[in-house]
């Protein structure tokens, strides 16, 4: 983890950095999209639990974010806080993502524009199935999203995009008073969304 937080603070030295010299304006978005997750079981989990379908608990289930940042004519830079749940074979899941993220634009017409570029941040993976122990952790997310942005007027876009992260979050399973079945660890997600976006 400490050399994720050295790579997450030269992330965020490099925003400020480019903040310092482009001529930005404000904004600010809502997000809706599905989110599907790749989660590793533990062999104990798998034997205690019948080999259950981790990967259903959160399977393009709705996912809804804001984000606050600043943006050029040649990119922008943002914070998005974001959530999903899902629940599945008696598994109850939830992941948080708080991140920052750096797009470059290439336009393609007057009022359409490309984009792709970087995210990295936390993601809190809480585990929280009835009949067992609430349990939760938090670990990293690095990845990267591309997607096409469409100016509507002139402070309001709209746009189509897919994000996808890795991650090292884990949670454990353990029966309310009882012994640890296993656990849970959140290897990858994949979000597609869309986004209104207001510049002030």
């Amino acid at each position: 983890m400490t050399t994720f937080k050295k790579l997450l603070l030269a992330f965020t030295v490099m925003g400020a950095s480019v903040a310092a010299h482009a001529a930005d304006e404000n904004f600010a978005s809502l997000t809706f999209g599905q989110t599907s997750d790749k989660v590793k079981k533990s062999n104990a989990l798998d034997s205690n639990l019948n080999h259950p379908n981790a990967d259903g608990v959160i399977g393009k289930d709705n996912t809804w974010g804001v984000r606050l940042g600043q943006q050029n004519s040649q990119g922008r830079y943002y914070a998005t806080y974001d959530n999903v749940s899902g629940s599945h074979n008696g598994i109850k899941l939830r992941q948080e993502n708080l991140l920052g993220s750096y797009d470059l634009f290439y336009p393609v017409g007057g009022s359409t524009k490309l984009f792709g570029g970087v995210t990295a941040g936390l993601t809190k993976l809480t585990q929280d199935s009835p009949g067992y122990s609430r349990d939760s952790d938090i670990g990293y997310a690095i990845g990267g999203q591309l997607g096409v942005l469409q100016q509507v007027s002139q402070n309001t876009s709209v746009e189509l995009g897919y994000r996808y992260l890795r991650s090292n979050a884990s949670t454990e399973m353990s029966v309310n008073g009882g012994n640890k079945q296993g656990s849970l660890d959140l290897t990858s997600s994949a979000q597609t969304y869309l986004s209104a976006n207001y510049a002030f």
